[in-house]
């Protein structure tokens, strides 16, 4: 989503609003990246986990989660001034993947947010975005007691494509998660731009 609207009384100047995705594993710290930065009060959809939840959930590892997101989170931010990024955060779990198609649609590009502990969950986000040419940067959301790894050492156990960003991030931190998001939309205004010029060549 790429939208323009005018901040100025005479409409002289137009702001820009671009769509970001927050995606990733469950319990990876989507809604508290999404609740960190933004400068509205985020919108929610967030409910208890149930008894019923708990048997197809994986919560190895994040026992001491007890809700979830069933929707989506969203939350805006402001990079500078007639820049500024709508986050929808995405549900983390596979029953909840169908709403991705309807939440990509239009985004400029993605945060898979990824737990060195569970590596293996951000999979599913990585491959997405990969198969659909949607621009994506993983963000490694360092969590205490965790052991750390460097960026390349993660960019070659997810095999990413060449060039894709790896970050470390402190998800509820607003200064990191803002870092994060600069990066990511630097990172697709280039990807978008050389598949222009591919297409006009």
């Amino acid at each position: 989503m790429v939208s323009e609207h005018s901040d100025a009384p005479g409409g002289d100047s137009a702001a820009l609003a671009l769509k970001i995705l927050v995606a990733g594993g469950f319990g990876v710290g989507k809604t508290t990246l999404v609740g960190a930065v933004s400068e509205i009060r985020p919108l929610r959809t967030e409910e208890l986990l149930s008894e019923a939840g708990q048997s197809v959930d994986d919560t190895d590892g994040v026992d001491h989660k007890t809700t979830t997101t069933v929707a989506m989170d969203f939350g805006r931010i402001t990079i500078r001034s007639g820049l500024s990024l709508y986050l929808f955060g995405t549900p983390g779990q596979d029953r909840f993947w169908f709403l991705w198609d309807e939440l990509s649609q239009g985004a400029l590009g993605a945060v898979v947010l990824a737990d060195t502990r569970r590596l293996e969950d951000c999979f599913p986000a990585v491959d997405y975005f990969e198969h659909r040419h949607i621009p994506f940067v993983v963000a490694v959301n360092c969590f205490a007691g965790a052991r750390r790894h460097g960026a390349t050492d993660v960019s070659r156990a997810l095999d990413l494509d060449r060039g894709t960003p790896v970050v470390l991030c402190d998800a509820r931190d607003r200064d990191s998660g803002k870092e994060v998001l600069i990066r990511l939309v630097e990172y697709a205004g280039r990807m978008h731009t050389a598949r222009l010029l591919d297409s006009v060549g």
